[in-house]
């Protein structure tokens, strides 16, 4: 019965899939890594990504696009989503990795959280920053490093109870090549997306993370600094010094960075506009959230599973 729920949900994931790759990159005027995104993570969460992908970045006329992804709901789950397609993907490919090498279900978790993290950051979150920041890797690599550990934290939040409580029920979940480690795979996702959802949310409200965009705006490669200092003010109410000063002074900003550290106003930009007491009150409420979540998974007694070949193979009796 099980395998044929989940055969019937894939089914549907492929078509949900296809509908939102072609909507996405032959009709939509979001960011190309958005466009990615959508499609990695209806990948993993189906029909259920599909039809919020519908309700939040699909244009619903001609040049509507702008006006339509607005709300704070809608950047707060293209935010979501931007941050599950970098995550989930290190996430799922480690998990795939540690179970093939029989590793215990303790370092398949932490190999989880540290490639999905990396994913993550590395490559959706500064990589496609870079060119909103003036082509830095590096200062996209500094801005997104908070926002994206917090995001992290809740993702694993949600999805390590899902993925030890049910691989540890039942041995065909930790198959890479068993329809179940998909289902299970697709479910932590979407549990994960839940408890990210509220995080990035504030972070989109104080300008820390962004959500959905347009290229009739933004243009193909994302905006550049003055763009970039206007979404901080428009989203927080916070001015960014460092970044208005940048495009103020007749002096090229990559030789200004060339030449002095970074001081007071640029690291408050580099916050948005979260109040340090904010910031660490988010972070304590992430890292217990990620806490509960190994708390969960501990209690149904995955986390104490062994390999995956000692826990298949019952053992040899003692002498009698």
């Amino acid at each position: 019965m099980i395998d044929a729920a989940l055969l019937i949900w894939f089914i549907l994931t492929g078509l949900s899939v296809a509908y939102v790759a072609w909507d996405a990159f032959t009709r939509n005027p979001e960011l190309t890594v958005m466009k990615y995104g959508w499609v990695l993570v209806t990948l993993y969460a189906g029909p259920i990504a599909a039809a919020l992908y519908v309700l939040s970045c699909q244009e619903p006329a001609p040049y509507q696009h702008e006006v339509f992804i607005e709300p704070l709901w809608k950047q707060a789950l293209g935010s979501t989503i931007h941050c599950l397609a970098g995550d989930a993907t290190g996430i799922i490919l480690a998990a795939a990795v540690t179970i093939a090498l029989g590793l215990p279900m303790w370092l398949d978790l932490i190999a989880e959280y540290l490639l999905g993290f990396g994913f993550g950051l590395l490559i959706f979150q500064a990589l496609f920053m870079r060119d909103m920041l003036g082509g830095s890797y590096g200062r996209a690599l500094e801005r997104s490093l908070l926002p994206e550990w917090l995001s992290m934290n809740a993702v694993m939040a949600g999805m390590v109870p899902v993925m030890v409580v049910l691989m540890s029920r039942d041995m065909g979940a930790m198959e890479a090549t068993s329809i179940r480690f998909w289902g299970v795979m697709s479910l932590a996702t979407i549990v994960g997306a839940t408890i990210a959802y509220p995080v990035n949310a504030w972070l989109v409200a104080v300008g820390m993370k962004h959500g959905m965009g347009s290229v009739r705006v933004l243009g193909a490669g994302g905006h550049g600094l003055e763009a970039e200092a206007e979404r901080i003010r428009k989203t927080s109410g916070e001015a960014p010094m460092g970044l208005t000063s940048a495009i103020a002074g007749a002096e090229p900003v990559k030789a200004r960075h060339t030449r002095h550290r970074r001081g007071p106003a640029e690291h408050e930009m580099m916050q948005g506009g979260a109040t340090g007491p904010q910031l660490v009150a988010v972070t304590l409420l992430t890292l217990l959230a990620l806490g509960t979540g190994v708390v969960l998974a501990d209690l149904s007694g995955g986390l104490r599973m062994g390999t995956m070949e000692s826990v298949a193979m019952p053992q040899a009796d003692g002498p009698r």
